[in-house]
Formats: structure tokens, C-alpha cells, sequence
């Protein structure tokens, strides 16, 4: 049977899928690293640390970019770039130019602000939304708390104050449903070392449901999404990639879900909980902690988490003095040492403050530092994530740059081969990332 005679594309279909809503699945055989869908951002923000470095238009990487002449805040590869983005920049510019340095409006305010304009000069169906449009995305505003609420009020207070010369705007009600499928249906845009470039919406590609056990991945090139497979995928299955960092258990896993998509998982990782043992592995002791020594812990490492989190600490981390990042640092050792009474190295949330420690070395360019935890990340990470992921992926990257920047260049080809293995798959051999790894290994 055909479903719901719904758009297709290729050798997929949107369908109905059970107890998920929409979705989206395959009409043909797809193999391991095939390309499934692209799919060019609807609208999209580089994130202002990033200016500079990269195009505000095509999110290239380059050297020698040119200022725009006006608020010499953005910049592009050339001419034609410039101009492309221009009807999404002039929303922008002349509010940067009058409030200057107190022009901060969030990436959810301002996207929303592009797709406002973006509806209004594209109002018919565009090159991305082929299979799902952005005005039928969920908004789950039935699911809204109270603080939920008042965060999106203050966004919409923060759109009307930082635009208003090019915007025609809604009702409020109108708004607060817009931002609460902006927050439910945004994608964030990583490098290769996953540090955040921006922001954007990809409607086909949001029409993906989620599971812990994807069969495909998301990645990046420039402002164009692309979803390879990740496994042999076979006619009639449904398509999932995975919303959430997949290295928590599933306790904590459904938790995130819950609470930025309002849904819990039932794939067979969330029902079967096989990995969780692994990833919660305490001290092998002679005198093993109490379970609620155990549950103390993890409730404490809980916490730590979320501070890292609500902080958003790969942000703010640029605006830290050298003292403030050397307290960091000591927060994260000490919270190694509280937390390696009772659980192992390989333990997640070990790793996760491991990763916390690395990232300061790194942004203080404390070389052996950051190795020294990178090393002890990488073999745990390799087995409690999925094959062809990222985050493994990033790490031997990172691993393969220190290794070479501190003259040990055996380690280093084999941690750059082994990064260069996984986005083979995850991105396509012909990545621009690819090309600019394989080139440091020529350097080298």
C-alpha cells in the first residue's frame, strides 16, 4: 500500500508512521555511507564567535574574507555571497550598526526572524521543504510549561526590540507557536571537531523521527544538511536519526527527550537498557559503595551535567579570563576526584567531565593536558556510542591534531586515519573536511 499519498523523493516517502506521527522511510535498499537525502537550510545564522572565520552567508571556512561595508560585522567569501544573503543580512545590519555592542539577540531569535522574511518574500513551497514544510512543523504548545512559555515571551520581546524595519510581524500567539517549532525543529550546525557554527532549519530533514538506534546521520556541508546511512537499510523501513547526545543512559537520555521534544523513546536500546551497566560501571572494590552511595553519585553527576549545560559553556568559555578558566579546570578535577571513589574511568559521567577538563586545555593550549584526557576518552567513547559516530570521530580528530602538534607523528597519522575512516561514512568521501585532513597528513 502507498502511503497517505504523501511526497516522495527519491527512494524515500513521508508516510504515517505508528504512534510517531509523520516520518519518513525508504523505497529502495540504501547501504552503509549512501547518501539518502540533502536538503539546502531553509534559513540559517552563523553564530557571531564564528564571524570572521567563516562566511556568514555559506558557512565556508576560509582566510581573507571581506567585511560587509556597513556594519563591517559580516563577512563573506566574495561579491556573489554577499548579495545571496543579503535579503536575510539587511534584517540584521542596520540594527547592528545602531546598537553595536548591545546588539545580542539569541540564534533562536534571530533565525525566527529570517524565517519571518522568509515566509513573506518565498510564501510557496521552496527547494527545502520538498517533503515537509516548515508551516506543518509541531509545535507541542499544548505541552508548554510555564517557564517554557515565559522563555519564548522573552524572545519575542527580544525580536521586537533588536528588528523592526523589515519585519512585519504576527500576533503574539502567531509568535509563540512559530518559536516553540523553531526550538522543536532546529538543527545546530557543527565542524568536524563538532564546535558550533550556527544555526538553521532543514524541514526534510526534520520530518526524521528520533531513535537510539539511527540508521542514519546527520551532517553539515556549509549550510546544506546531509543524511548518509549508517547501517544496510532496507525497503519499507522507517528513517531515524538521533535528536540527543546518544553516550547516557537511558534514563537521561529520555529525560532530554522529554523535555526539549516532549516524547520518550521506545527503540530497542531504551526498552532493552543493555548498554546502561557499561555505562554506569562503578569501582571494582574490595568494599563496593552502597547503592545509594551509587544513586548519590549519579544524582550529584546529574547536576554537574546540567550546570555545564545551562551555562552553555562552549559559548561563554570565550569570554573567561585565564584565572576564571584555571577555577574551570579545578571544578572538573575535583569533580573527577569525587567521582572516581565510586565510578570507573569509563563511566559517562566521568567522560563527560573529562571532556569539560579537555576542552579548557585545548582553548588554554595546554597541549599534553588536553591529550592526557583525549587518551583516556577515546576507547571508552569507541564503545558506548554507535558505529560511525561523531562524537568518536571528532575525538581521534582532536587526539590526531595534539598528537601532532607535540611531534608524534606515528600516533598521529594512525588517530587522523582513524577519524578520516568514520567520516568517510558519516560525511561522504568527497567532504571538504576530508580533503583538509588527508591534506595536514600530507603536510605532516
Amino acid at each position: 500500500m502507498r502511503s497517505e499519498a504523501a511526497p516522495q523523493l527519491g527512494g524515500l516517502e513521508r508516510f504515517a508512521s505508528a504512534g510517531k506521527g509523520r516520518g519518513l522511510r525508504t523505497r529502495r535498499r540504501f547501504t552503509v555511507g549512501e547518501l539518502l537525502l540533502s536538503c539546502p537550510a531553509y534559513v540559517a545564522v552563523l553564530t557571531v564567535s564564528e564571524r570572521g572565520s567563516h562566511c556568514d552567508g555559506c558557512f565556508a571556512r576560509k582566510e581573507g574574507l571581506s567585511k560587509c561595508g556597513r556594519c563591517k560585522q559580516a563577512f563573506y567569501c566574495n561579491v556573489e555571497c554577499q548579495k545571496e544573503d543579503w535579503p536575510m543580512h539587511k534584517l540584521e545590519c542596520a540594527s547592528m550598526c545602531t546598537f553595536g555592542q548591545n546588539w545580542h539577540p539569541s540564534e533562536t531569535v534571530r533565525l525566527t526572524a529570517r524565517i519571518l522574511a522568509k515566509q513573506k518574500t518565498h510564501p510557496e513551497r521552496t527547494q527545502s521543504e520538498k517533503l515537509l514544510a516548515v508551516k506543518e512543523f509541531e509545535s507541542h504548545l499544548d505541552k508548554l510549561d510555564n517557564e517554557k512559555r515565559e522563555l519564548i515571551q522573552n524572545d519575542i520581546a527580544a525580536l521586537h526590540h533588536f528588528y523592526s524595519k523589515h519585519l512585519d510581524y504576527p500576533d503574539n500567539a502567531a509568535l509563540v507557536v512559530l518559536f516553540a517549532q523553531v526550538n522543536c525543529n532546529g538543527f545546530t550546525i557543527e565542524d568536524e571537531e563538532l564546535s558550533h557554527l550556527g544555526s538553521a532549519i532543514f524541514p526534510d530533514v526534520a520530518l526524521m523521527n528520533h531513535s537510539c538506534c539511527p540508521n542514519v546521520i546527520v551532517t553539515y556541508k556549509g549550510t546544506l544538511a546531509e543524511v548518509r546511512a549508517v547501517r544496510e537499510i532496507e525497503p519499507g523501513e522507517e528513517i531515524f536519526s538521533s535528536y540527543i547526545d546518544l553516550l547516557y543512559p537511558t534514563e537521561d537520555r529520555n529525560d532530554r527527550l522529554r523535555d526539549s521534544y516532549f516524547f520518550s523513546c521506545d527503540c530497542r536500546e531504551c526498552i532493552t537498557k543493555e548498554k546502561d551497566k557499561e555505562k554506569l560501571e562503578i569501582c571494582k572494590l574490595n568494599d563496593p559503595p552502597s547503592a545509594e552511595t551509587v544513586k548519590d553519585m549519579i544524582k550529584y553527576a546529574r547536576n554537574m551535567i546540567e550546570e555545564f549545560r545551562r551555562a552553555k559553556h562552549y559559548k561563554y568559555i570565550l569570554c573567561l579570563t585565564l584565572t576564571s578558566l584555571v577555577e574551570l579546570l579545578e571544578i572538573c578535577e575535583l569533580s573527577l576526584d569525587k567521582m572516581g571513589a565510586v565510578f570507573e574511568d569509563s563511566n559517562v559521567y566521568m567522560l563527560h567531565m573529562m571532556y569539560q577538563a579537555m576542552g579548557v586545555c585545548l582553548y588554554v593550549q595546554d597541549w599534553e593536558g588536553a591529550l592526557y584526557y583525549g587518551q583516556k576518552i577515546i576507547r571508552p567513547y569507541s564503545k558506548h556510542y554507535p558505529s560511525y559516530s561523531l562524537n568518536v570521530a571528532s575525538m581521534w580528530l582532536k587526539l590526531g591534531r595534539l598528537y601532532m602538534a607535540l611531534k608524534n607523528r606515528t600516533a598521529g597519522v594512525k588517530a587522523l586515519k582513524r577519524a578520516i575512516a568514520i567520516m568517510e561514512v558519516a560525511h561522504g568521501k568527497d567532504h571538504p573536511y576530508i580533503s583538509e585532513i588527508k591534506k595536514e597528513l600530507e603536510d605532516h
